[in-house]
């Protein structure tokens, strides 16, 4: 039966297939008592009509969700929303579109091609945004668009599925504060994305994030087999609003460094 459930546990084990990072963060954490809340996920999409943020909302909107707020990341070319479900436990879902008509014709007619690939009956799938990439691709084409777009090159390669999920650190018995449970990450031997600080954002901004750096997986090309960077597990401190709920939002400054996660070094 196509639940809410089932959707977000399809999203999540098809995350951990391809991060087993996560597995092993979400693991340590059980182990040490604590029970696990996931803040939000992350799917990333192009502007295409076809394939636009919009679409890949309609699951989570069949469900409960609703829009809650945009967003726009000027330098990085994208657009965003993020939902939120009446249930409050229930995650939030945060998705972001590239507006590809800004890069060059190149990378557009790339895109574009890949695009035209995808069935109509696959986009109106339940599962569509766990998915899995829809269209060929090839390598070369795949360090084209990373010279301009490494969220293009990313969408490319591994088309729909989470980017990230994410651990409410106000959940957690143990840490209150991030830097500490930073900390405790590292120590576990899993590296954090420096851009910008190891945290980034602040009280004052109501949000404190910080991530792994993305593992890097080897992902079947038409020309070849090839290792390029694939997702991470993100880290969240919300702090309360002057009536006493946690802030929900998305802080734009604070999100341009935490894509930069799957960065190709």
């Amino acid at each position: 039966m196509d639940t809410l459930d089932s959707l977000l546990n399809k999203l999540w084990s098809d995350y951990i297939s391809l991060n087993p990072q996560a597995k092993d963060i979400y693991d340590l954490l059980r182990k040490e008592g604590e029970t696990v809340v996931n803040d939000h996920i992350a799917l990333r999409t192009f502007i295409n009509p076809e394939i636009n943020k919009e679409k890949l909302a309609e699951s989570f909107l069949g469900c409960g969700y609703r829009v809650v707020s945009d967003y726009d990341f000027k330098k990085k070319k994208l657009n965003a929303f993020h939902l939120e479900h009446e249930n409050q436990s229930k995650p939030k879902v945060f998705i972001s579109e590239l507006r590809n008509h800004q890069l060059s014709k190149e990378a557009q007619s790339i895109i574009n091609e890949a695009v035209r690939e995808v069935d109509q009956k696959s986009l109106d799938d339940f599962y569509l945004t766990s998915s899995g990439r829809p269209w060929s691709a090839n390598h070369q084409s795949y360090q084209k668009l990373l010279k301009e777009s490494e969220y293009a090159a990313w969408v490319y390669a591994f088309g729909f599925r989470a980017n990230h999920f994410t651990v409410l650190i106000n959940s957690l018995k143990q840490w209150g504060d991030i830097t500490d449970f930073n900390h405790f990450i590292k120590s576990n031997g899993f590296p954090l994305n420096q851009s910008g600080g190891e945290t980034k954002g602040s009280p004052a901004d109501l949000l404190e994030q910080s991530s792994t750096m993305a593992n890097e997986v080897l992902v079947e090309f038409d020309d070849g087999s090839h290792q390029i960077p694939y997702c991470f597990y993100e880290f969240a401190k919300r702090y309360p609003l002057p009536n006493g709920d946690l802030f929900q939002g998305f802080v734009t400054s604070s999100a341009n460094k935490i894509f930069e996660s799957t960065d190709v070094n």
